[in-house]
């Protein structure tokens, strides 16, 4: 994963080579020492970093690892808990996550499960042997080294002896994978629990499911305290093993010594060509997503859906139970989901510590300008045009890029803005041609490198024909650094990689964002509009073409941004379906009831999910048609109508979530915050903040549009940055706002 710009370039004596993922906690890069010796180097967010309680946690993740030496675990190599961005440097594994493994390659069986399975309790012996309870043993906190697994991530973990940093009512862990004490009292854990968590994740791999599984967390974390495991689908010999794991009562597990030659009994090694002793279903590996919730859950958790009969069973649910699981799940449900130190996941939310809203940095306060208020640097000065018809107005795009904004529009050159206040840093003095200003307009693509990527467009003197022109802008001053023309004005352009993609006469050309020189080129299909749809590292190209003689066709691509190769992704994708977001990276789109472009009041009725590796798709039947514009957030689909409403569905059952009703009018897009707020904003620049999981609405702010077309238009997306919200209107007028106290009045910038 690319390095972005505010990065570090090094941490202690650790020059930083790569990104490796990023969550809501922190950072975690792959670094290199000066002797040439590679780590995995966690850095904590900078709001986190002013938290006592966060510090001591990530203190007590150092002083735990620091005790924990083994074949199978990842050693701490250095650590500074006192900077001013605490970090910790461990031994880097290169290898996947078990949650990754399994997704790609379905359950595990034979000499591989045994491998895992006797690596897993060595593990846990060099744990415990030290006098710390690891606490979050699941899939994504197991790496798959060659030489055998490695258990990372002592976030939550605790020496015996210190209880001190588990809160009540921050639950800790996540439930298909939590032992029965862990639900119900998380301070009482001792080594035992680990041992309860071996025993589903040794289920889940074998099998693919967990044994407590249901398409609710509420009803998981029942079953873990209340029911049997699901053991069916396990060979007899290994039943036996993993059944005594999971009972109930801690005092009754095996202790790991025990384990070890109970596992060595029940998973023999598989000669090279035999057929494995332990049988077991392959099922497709589609994560499942609890439809109460609102929200996937860890991926590792479920990889292919329960039979009918076992999902849908009704459970009643003991009165002292459920006041348990009240509390608990509640704080699983509404509270951020804790993510794995090693395979940290883009997106990922917060530390259970952490509150709802991001800290912003000191000297920001609220403020509110315009894409033409003078700046200090090259065009000092711009002139607003008037507003009239459908569309009218500059409808800028801003882009967030470290410290700054950057923003463009129709009739508005690209503006740099301080993000702290507000204020105008430069105006872009170039511009093709010195073409006038009514003739102009820009749209910001990205900052790559210390270069600001702008899509412009330059219409005739007749005002019939338009010239498109891919430009690069120094980010730090403005200055025009090249441009290309667009000759296809039928392809995107996109940032990818790293790169720029520029259309060409038959496709396009990959260039260097600092000089433009071109790295690859890439054909695409003739006649076709081509887009860019890009996931982190993961980059897809949607081709439609709505003239062939057997009507409309639509073809989508992988694409691998080193080079520029295209892999076919299955077939037959309406071409009225909507693009919604990225599941696990898979592709996701909404398809309506009629492929026919023209068709009015043309419902959502179906998800595509399709699967990058394979091309397969998966189609899910929505239970509600639904209507409006569509996102994807921590795996929900959110649906925005046009009187306001916001309704939530699963993208894996196609069952609604929750639906809740604000009083913006025509609100775009929703935007979600990585944390656990969704934002959607209205052309007079009104902002509804709802709760992602729950729906619950947390606040409606009032009008910050300086003037208001009834017919707007498309409306720009909120950008989250830094703590802060940024919304554009038509009109271009430029707010942000403190989404914690959105009633604060913003100053001039």
């Amino acid at each position: 994963m690319a390095l972005r710009e505010g990065d570090p370039g090094a941490l202690g004596e650790y020059r930083i080579v790569d990104r490796l993922g990023a969550g809501g906690m922190g950072v975690v890069y792959r670094a290199r020492s000066r002797s040439g010796r590679e780590v995995a180097v966690k850095v904590v967010h900078a709001q986190y970093a002013a938290d006592p309680v966060f510090r001591a946690r990530f203190r007590h993740e150092i002083a735990a690892v620091r005790k924990v030496s083994g074949a199978f675990t990842a050693p701490v190599v250095d650590a500074d808990p006192e900077a001013e961005l605490p970090w910790m440097a461990t031994q880097y594994v290169p290898g996947h996550s078990l949650a990754d493994h399994l997704r790609a390659h379905g359950p595990m069986a034979g000499a591989e499960l045994r491998n895992l399975v006797l690596g897993l309790v060595e593990a846990l012996r060099d744990i415990h042997r030290t006098g710390v309870v690891h606490r979050d043993l699941k899939p994504a906190n197991v790496l798959m080294a060659e030489d055998g697994p490695r258990v990372i991530d002592f976030g939550i973990s605790r020496a015996a002896e210190n209880q001190t940093l588990t809160e009540t009512g921050h639950m800790m862990g996540t439930p298909p994978f939590m032992s029965p004490e862990q639900l119900s009292d998380a301070r009482s854990v001792g080594p035992a629990s680990d041992v309860f968590s071996l025993g589903s994740l040794v289920v889940f791999a074998a099998t693919g499911r967990g044994p407590f599984d249901t398409d609710s967390p509420y009803l998981t974390a029942y079953r873990v305290m209340s029911e049997e495991p699901a053991l069916d689908d396990v060979s007899p010999p290994l039943r036996e093993v993993v059944s005594r794991c999971l009972v109930k009562e801690p005092g009754d597990r095996p202790g790991l010594d025990e384990l070890s030659h109970a596992f060595t009994t029940a998973l023999p090694e598989v000669a090279p060509g035999e057929m494995p002793t332990v049988p077991h279903r392959r099922p497709d590996p589609q994560p499942t997503l609890p439809p109460e919730t609102g929200s996937a859950p860890p991926v590792e958790a479920q990889v292919a859906p329960r039979s009918r009969s076992a999902g849908n069973r009704r459970l009643r649910v003991p009165v002292a139970v459920a006041g348990v699981l009240a509390v608990v799940l509640t704080a699983y449900l509404l509270g951020p989901f804790k993510g794995g130190g090693g395979t940290v996941q883009e997106g990922a939310s917060p530390s259970p510590s952490a509150t709802r809203w991001a800290a912003y940095p000191a000297g920001w306060r609220p403020w509110r300008t315009t894409v033409y208020a003078d700046a200090a640097q090259g065009v000092k000065k711009s002139r607003a045009p008037e507003m009239s018809g459908f569309g009218s107005g500059p409808h800028p795009t801003c882009v967030p890029g470290g410290t700054s904004f950057y923003c463009a529009g129709q009739n508005a050159l690209p503006v740099r803005l301080d993000a702290a206040t507000g204020r105008t840093l430069w105006r872009a003095a170039a511009r093709p041609g010195n073409t006038p200003l009514d003739r102009y307009g820009a749209r910001v693509l990205g900052v790559l490198d210390g270069v600001l990527l702008v899509r412009e467009t330059i219409g005739n003197a007749a005002g019939d024909d338009e010239t498109i022109t891919v430009a690069a802008l120094a980010a730090d001053s403005g200055r025009r650094l090249w441009s290309r023309q667009v000759p296809n004005q039928s392809v995107d352009t996109a940032l990818v990689g790293g790169l720029v993609l520029v259309p060409d006469g038959s496709g396009v050309t990959a260039r260097s964002p600092r000089d433009g020189a071109a790295r690859w080129s890439m054909p695409l299909p003739s006649g076709y509009n081509c887009t860019f749809v890009l996931d982190g590292d993961r980059a897809f190209t949607d081709c439609v073409d709505y003239h062939t003689p057997s009507g409309a066709q639509r073809r989508l691509f992988a694409l691998d941004p080193a080079d520029g190769r295209l892999r076919r992704l299955g077939s037959g994708l309406s071409v009225t379906a909507a693009y919604a977001g990225t599941l696990d990276g898979r592709p996701v789109f909404v398809e309506r009831r009629s492929s026919d472009p023209n068709t009015e009041d043309n419902a959502f009725v179906r998800v595509v999910l399709i699967d990058p590796a394979g091309g397969r798709s998966r189609t899910v039947e929505l239970t509600q048609q639904q209507d409006g514009d569509v996102g994807l957030a921590q795996g929900v689909l959110c649906f925005v109508t046009s009187n306001g409403r916001l309704a939530a569905v699963s993208p894996l059952t196609g069952k609604p979530l929750w639906s809740t009703a604000t009083t913006l009018e025509q609100p775009g897009r929703p935007t979600f915050d990585g944390r656990r707020s969704l934002f959607v904003a209205s052309a007079s620049g009104r902002v509804a903040a709802l709760d992602a999981r729950a729906g619950t609405l947390l606040w409606e702010s009032y009008p910050r549009a300086g003037r208001v077309n009834s017919m707007s238009g498309l409306l720009a997306d909120p950008v989250p940055h830094r703590g802060a919200l940024l919304v554009s209107t038509p009109d271009g007028t430029l707010v942000t706002l403190d989404p914690a106290h959105p009633e604060r009045k913003p100053v001039s910038g």
